[in-house]
């Protein structure tokens, strides 16, 4: 374990481990709006699976001092580094699809751009887990595109801009970009960016839904602690329950 991580690099695998934490949640919460049992038996296989990785990233930031009973159950909404497509609920299967499975897959390419002695094997291990969920979501996505061009272009444009801001803003490319400049990335987040909107422009190729016109993300508004631009943040009763605060009474002393 080295103690060379920036202030930028914590903020970073927080903002990481934060969003797997609520992507943990709503595949859990929301399981059942999947069309069919298989689906939901998937979903509950993913919330284990993006748990598991939270637990592995806060033994990481409890060791570069961000506590780790803080980032458990002591801290409030705020504090909570999450991308905002993650603060609520879906509405409908399409929308989960969207704004989850498009996050997940930027998780996974945040993930992947790790290149830190501290997490030698294990970003491989979390992206092996990671297929199965791309698998999942690439299926869906695409056959929603296919099926519901409408819904899944609302549901897009309500969903990008969020999704790129947690990537990170254009204008940090291999010059700019303080984490790839300290060798704590091998990409820049120009260069991410970039892939995730290939990989978007393959999932909805031959359908009638058009990727939007995205809007820059301006250094001077976006929350480098949070990755995001957007206001907002979870709910004090999905805290509760991230939580697990009404469980205590039953704990052991």
């Amino acid at each position: 374990m080295s103690d060379d991580w920036s202030p930028e690099a914590v903020d970073f695998v927080q903002s990481l481990a934060d969003t797997k934490l609520m992507l943990s949640h709503w595949y859990a919460d929301q399981a059942f709006l999947g069309p069919n049992m298989g689906d939901n038996i998937a979903l509950f296989s993913m919330t284990q699976d993006e748990y598991g990785q939270v637990r592995q990233f806060y033994l990481q930031l409890d060791r570069q001092g961000r506590d780790e009973d803080w980032l458990r159950s002591e801290r409030d909404t705020g504090n909570f580094y999450n991308a905002a497509t993650t603060d609520g609920p879906a509405a409908d299967w399409t929308e989960f699809e969207v704004k989850f499975g498009l996050t997940d897959r930027a998780a996974l390419l945040l993930l992947d751009a790790i290149d830190h002695e501290d997490f030698t094997g294990l970003t491989d291990k979390m992206a092996e887990e990671e297929y199965s969920h791309t698998d999942f979501h690439d299926g869906w996505l695409e056959q929603l595109a296919a099926a519901n061009p409408a819904a899944f272009q609302a549901a897009l444009e309500d969903s990008l801009d969020d999704v790129l801001a947690f990537i990170g803003p254009a204008a940090y490319d291999e010059d700019t970009d303080p984490l790839y400049a300290s060798g704590f990335t091998d990409r820049s987040v120009a260069e991410l960016r970039d892939a995730f909107l290939d990989y978007l422009a393959g999932i909805v190729e031959g359908t009638d839904v058009d990727v939007p016109d995205t809007t820059e993300v301006p250094l001077e508004s976006w929350n480098e602690e949070r990755r995001r631009v957007a206001a907002g943040s979870i709910e004090p009763d999905v805290l509760e329950t991230i939580r697990g605060s009404k469980n205590t009474e039953f704990a052991a002393e």
